[in-house]
């Protein structure tokens, strides 16, 4: 191959565009925080040019929706194969409330300085956008209970999946009164009692 036809080959093994902005992005954001991160500094991380991150991202913001939403994806796809370990709904959604508070300060799951939380930025930052992601997450969990008989036939299951998202996250993220919620028999027993059990037929 000439120098010049190998000039215009593609290069397999770079990253596309965007994709390097978005971990330029991300590295910005581990180091500066949220809020102070610039599009220049983006620019210079992802060894690409500042015209180059605007044509793919209309703004800072933009960037910064784009590295917490990629961020949600790494959490949520983390959380599948525990949760698939379980064979009923409710030991579902208990394991998953399980995951998220085991590993709630693990430092692939953080994205700003000091190792904030991911889920406490993503719901002060970013909160309909993980809802939405998580909702799908459990769409097949759903119907699998559907055809096991686990829960009605008539319950709408994007509604069902909602609700299991805001009770999961608020166990994640709120202190109990009641339920020792580091211990997984109570979140287990809990998540059967109330959060599933008015799924049943």
């Amino acid at each position: 191959m000439s120098s010049l036809a190998a000039s215009r080959a593609p290069r397999l093994h770079e990253p596309a565009t965007a994709t390097r902005i978005v971990d330029g992005a991300e590295a910005c954001i581990r180091r500066y925080g949220l809020r102070r991160v610039s599009m220049s500094e983006v620019a210079v991380a992802a060894g690409v040019s500042r015209a180059s991150v605007y044509n793919h991202f209309a703004d800072r913001d933009a960037v910064v929706a784009a590295v917490l939403h990629r961020a949600a994806e790494r959490f949520v796809a983390s959380s599948e194969p525990t949760v698939r370990r379980r064979r009923t709904l409710a030991g579902q959604v208990a394991e998953a409330a399980l995951f998220i508070r085991a590993h709630r300060g693990d430092p692939d799951h953080t994205v700003t300085p000091g190792g904030e939380e991911l889920l406490a930025t993503l719901l002060t930052v970013q909160t309909d956008g993980l809802i939405a992601r998580w909702i799908d997450f459990w769409l097949p969990f759903l119907a699998d209970a559907e055809r096991r008989g686990e829960i009605r036939t008539d319950i709408d299951h994007r509604q069902a999946a909602e609700w299991i998202v805001r009770i999961m996250l608020s166990l994640a993220v709120m202190p109990s009164a009641s339920v020792d919620l580091d211990n997984p028999a109570a979140v287990r027993a809990f998540v059967t009692e109330f959060i599933v059990r008015g799924f049943a037929p």
